[in-house]
Formats: structure tokens, sequence, C-alpha cells
């Protein structure tokens, strides 16, 4: 299986992705992808899409998902990120743009993509890059989690006043891998209708966030 990822990630993580397990989960991704054609997501081409729009050197915040949306149409690799025909928008990404519309003022979006966050330096990572139809989950245990554990400790390592947005309690199981540099590390519940009123929705991490780049040098989003 090709790896369709940015140079400047392939240099980075050179020696992860040369690590057995990493072998090993490309190949069990090859296989699911021609065993369950039409059935796994995103596209292929796709699978890397976080990294390849936002390079190493421009990152300033992350935000951490689990997986890719298993519904057929909606994923194109970035986490709570959809394609711009989908519509209405899935209920979490909805109600981060309710989040958005409060904190900020700004209106909620003609559509529900996300990559104009990517091009500003928000690397949108899910702890699983890939997910079979109807499956939450499904990959999770393939090995990618281990993959992505480890960019985030590279990130953590090599890179100063980082935003790290931790959604609900298993994005927030990874404080750990970052919590002893500096960086700015804002929790909140997950944003999906089951924990967005308990604490999502007032929390303010965008405009926390700008004023921590603000505060660091750096430029702000504009969410």
């Amino acid at each position: 299986m090709e790896l369709l990822i940015a140079d400047d990630w392939k240099e980075i993580l050179n020696s992860e992705l040369s690590k057995p397990y990493f072998q090993k989960l490309l190949l069990s991704i090859q296989q699911e992808y021609e065993s369950n054609a039409g059935s796994v997501f995103p596209e292929v081409d796709l699978i890397f899409n976080a990294f390849n729009q936002c390079p190493f050197e421009s990152i300033k915040v992350v935000i951490l998902g689990q997986d890719p949306y298993p519904s057929k149409g909606h994923a194109h690799g970035l986490c709570f990120s959809v394609n711009e025909n989908v519509k209405p928008f899935p209920k979490s990404l909805q109600n981060i743009f309710k989040e958005v519309e409060s904190d900020l003022g700004k209106s909620i979006p003609e559509n529900g993509t996300l990559t104009r966050w990517a091009k500003q330096g928000v690397l949108l990572l899910n702890s699983s890059l890939t997910v079979r139809e109807g499956k939450p989950d499904s990959h999770s245990k393939l090995g990618w989690e281990l993959f992505t554990d480890n960019v985030l400790k590279e990130i953590a390592h090599n890179k100063k006043g980082i935003v790290f947005l931790l959604w609900g309690s298993k994005a927030q199981e990874k404080i750990h891998l970052i919590e002893s540099f500096s960086h700015l590390i804002l929790k909140a519940p997950h944003p999906s209708p089951l924990s967005a009123y308990r604490g999502f929705f007032g929390c303010r991490h965008f405009s926390k966030t700008n004023e921590f780049l603000l505060k660091n040098g750096k430029s702000p989003i504009d969410w």
C-alpha cells in the first residue's frame, strides 16, 4: 500500500513509519480496503489528509478526534470535518459550530469542511485514521492508536506553544503524552449531543486558543 503522506511528515516520522507494527498496520488496512471495497472510509488517498493539509512546521493547534465518520461520503481525513456536499452536518460538528458562534459571534458556515482550519495550522487528527461503514471504532485495534500516540509525542517534544483541544474522555486519556511540555491543554466534554450540554457549550476554547496564540507571538485562527 502506497504511503500517501507529505514529505515533511515522512521525514519527521521516518523511524515510526519503518517500524514493524506500522508495516503490519498498512498491510491490514490494504486488506480491509480490498475485501470491503467501497465500505471503508475515507478514500485511500485521504487517509493521511490531516497531515497533508497541515505541514508540521505550520502546526499551532491540535484537535483530537476518535475515528472517521462511518457514513458513506462523509469522511475526508480531517477529524470532525465532512465533505462539502454533506447536509445536514453531523450533530457533533453542528455543536462545534454553535460554540464557535456563541464564543466568537461567527455565523455557522455554509458547509462542514474544516480544511480552512487545517490550512491555518490546525491539525485535525483522529486516533484511528480509517473505519468500516456503520461500525464506529472498528479499526482502533489495528495499530492506528500506537501510531497517532507517537505523532502526539513528536509534536509535544519538538514544537513549542501548541494548543491541544481534548474533547471527551477518550481524547483526554492522551494528556500524559503532552502535559509535561510548554503547551496549552484545553479540556471539555465531547461535542456530541450526549455530552455537549455538560460543558462543551460555554467552554470558549476557540477564543482561549486565539488568546494563547497571540500571547505567544502567533497569528490567531480564523475559526
